[in-house]
Parts: C-alpha cells; sequence; structure tokens
C-alpha cells in the first residue's frame, strides 16, 4: 500500500505509475483473432441453424416479418430470415381441439377415467324453474384463421371456456329441469352451439365451433333417486306408447282389410239380388204377356211346370179324390225304381 501522506512521491512518480498500469492492462487485454473466429463460426452456425423450420401435419406456420404479417406455411420444411427478422407461430389448425367442462379426463384409452373433485362450482347449473342440476358438457372447436387465433386475443381457449359456460348457464337457466333431464337435451346443445359460434364470431378470433354435446346431467344427489324414478317413469311411457302404435299398425290395416272385403262381398250380392230380381222381373213380364195371349194354356203349363219342380222332392205322394173320402196312395213307384236299379 502506497503511503499518500507529507514527504511522499513526487507528480512524475504518480505519471509513471499511472502509464505502466496503462501498458500491464493493454497488453492483458489485447485482441483474440483465434477467440473472434470462434464466434463468427458460431455466429454463421446458428443463422444457418435459425434459417429453417418444420411445420408439421395438423399445423399451419404465421409468419412474421418485423413484427408484421406476411404470410402463412404449409406443412413441411421452410426457409426463414434469421437472427429475429421473421418469427414463425405454429398453429395446429387440423386438430379439433376439446374443453371439458364440470369434469376433468384422467386417462384417455379404451377405458377412459374422469374426476369431478373441486369441479362442483362449474357444473352446477340452475334450470328455469328454480331447480339445481349438475350439468357436465364438452365443446370442440377448430382453429380456422391461425393469424386471428393468435393475436386477436390474449387467451382464445380462456375466452371459449367463459363464453361457453355462460351460454350453458342462460339457455339452462330459461328452460325447464325435465325439459335438461330429459327429452331436449341435443335441442339446448344445438342452441348453445349456435349462440357460442354467434359471439365468437363477433369477436373475430379465427374459431369454429365443431360441436357442443351434453355428457351427462344428473340431478344432485340428494335427489337423484327421486329424479331417477321420474326417468323410469319417462321411458316405460315411451315404451308404452310404442307398443300402442306398433299395435294400432298392425290391427288397423287387417280391419280395414276386412272392412274392405265385407263393403265388396256386400257390394257383390246387392248386384247378385239385383239381377236376379231383373231376371225375375223379366221372366214375370214374359210369362205375362204368354198369359195374354193364352190363359188357360199359361196356368196349365205353370201348374204342371210347378208340380215337375216340387213332387220331386217330396217323401210321399197322396192323390186325393175329389168326389171320394178317402186317400188314394200312389204306387211306390219311385222306391221299386231305386230297388231295380241296385
Amino acid at each position: 500500500m502506497q503511503n499518500w501522506g507529507d514527504g511522499g512521491p513526487s507528480a512524475d512518480d504518480l505519471e509513471k505509475k499511472i502509464i505502466d498500469i496503462g501498458r500491464k492492462l493493454k497488453k492483458e487485454f489485447r485482441p483474440n483473432k483465434m477467440l473472434f473466429a470462434i464466434l463468427g463460426a458460431l455466429l454463421v452456425v446458428f443463422g444457418v441453424y435459425s434459417s429453417f423450420y418444420k411445420v408439421d401435419t395438423e399445423e399451419t406456420g404465421v409468419i412474421l416479418r418485423f413484427g408484421k404479417h406476411v404470410g402463412y406455411s404449409d406443412p413441411g420444411l421452410h426457409f426463414k430470415i434469421p437472427f429475429g427478422v421473421d418469427q414463425v407461430y405454429l398453429v395446429k389448425t387440423g386438430r379439433v381441439f376439446k374443453e371439458e367442462f364440470g369434469f376433468r379426463t384422467v386417462t384417455a384409452g379404451e377405458r377412459s377415467s374422469f374426476t369431478k373433485r373441486g369441479l362442483e362450482e362449474e357444473s352446477l347449473t340452475l334450470t328455469g324453474d328454480l331447480n339445481v342440476s349438475d350439468v357436465e358438457w364438452i365443446v370442440q372447436f377448430q382453429v380456422i384463421d391461425p393469424y386471428k387465433y393468435v393475436f386477436r386475443m390474449k387467451n382464445p381457449v380462456e375466452t371459449i371456456r367463459d363464453i361457453s359456460e355462460a351460454m350453458v348457464r342462460k339457455v339452462v337457466g330459461n328452460s325447464n329441469v325435465t325439459d335438461v333431464l330429459t327429452t331436449d337435451r341435443a335441442l339446448l346443445a344445438a342452441r348453445i352451439q349456435e349462440d357460442v359460434q354467434d359471439i365468437l364470431n363477433e369477436y373475430d378470433i379465427g374459431v369454429r365451433v365443431v360441436t357442443v354435446k351434453f355428457q351427462d346431467v344428473t340431478p344432485p344427489d340428494p335427489v337423484k333417486k327421486a329424479f331417477n324414478e321420474v326417468n323410469e317413469a319417462e321411458q316405460q311411457k315411451e315404451s308404452m306408447i310404442f307398443q300402442a302404435r306398433e299395435q294400432f299398425n298392425r290391427e288397423v290395416p287387417r280391419a280395414r282389410g276386412e272392412a274392405k272385403k265385407t263393403i265388396e262381398e256386400a257390394e257383390g250380392y246387392a248386384i247378385e239380388r239385383i239381377n236376379m230380381a231383373m231376371g225375375e222381373t223379366n221372366r214375370f213380364r214374359a210369362l205375362l204377356s204368354e198369359y195374354r195371349k193364352a190363359p188357360e194354356v199359361t196356368k196349365q203349363r205353370i201348374f204342371l211346370e210347378t208340380m215337375e219342380e216340387v213332387l220331386p222332392r217330396l217323401e210321399e205322394i197322396y192323390v186325393m179324390d175329389e168326389s171320394g173320402s178317402r186317400l188314394l196312395p200312389l204306387l211306390p213307384m219311385r222306391s221299386e225304381r231305386r230297388g231295380g236299379d241296385q
């Protein structure tokens, strides 16, 4: 340590010291050509390496040059200006993303497992008739404009989740609990999908909603048993309606066929009777015409024709004598003839 009190070194000594220190520093920090060469080579390698990038099959590259959007890149290997001049953001436009509400998938596969732990506030929804339902649903969406998806909104996924949850609570809140739990689930899901897509179109973030689907809609645990009984009753009702329709479709055509058959038989009988009546009428008219020409002959002919038709039907025949009081039995010629024929 130098002594800087009275009788110390002069100004010349101080100047010499400073010069010596400067020379030592200059010698120690002399530029190293090898170091510069290594740094230059590394810089070149880094520039070449950063000039190429790869876009996967399901991706689309968004290219920015000095922060300005200049285009897109398709799947494959591409060149870009290095050192941060060109920046590429890879967006999975060929994949359908899925957001889950009220549950989370723990393991996906042939036997997927799910959990609802800590998600009760997300799934419990108030219906229009002031009942509480436990709603689990999914929203699937696809990126159709990667630039808007990346730069129009800071966190598009959270925005989609917030919009979906709001629309579900709105639609379910305007419906009664029976519709939500039983028949109108698909209709409500379609309405929610339409509303979510309309809002996303207003935000213009380049997203298309593929589907909104209720995974499971159940009543809360304290009233689940009662609602299950209601569901069973509804199913029995639908089953009985189906059976009734099936029996209706079976019995009504058969009854219609029998009715048509009866009507056709009646019409045929009516035609037959009409034809017979017309024939009898024509016969009576012809007979009347003959009777007018020869009454006695016609009367005798009618009598004989009638006897010829009636007598063969009788088993026994008795001939009465007009002047006598006894019956004169006719010889049983018919029986003998049958015996002779035998």
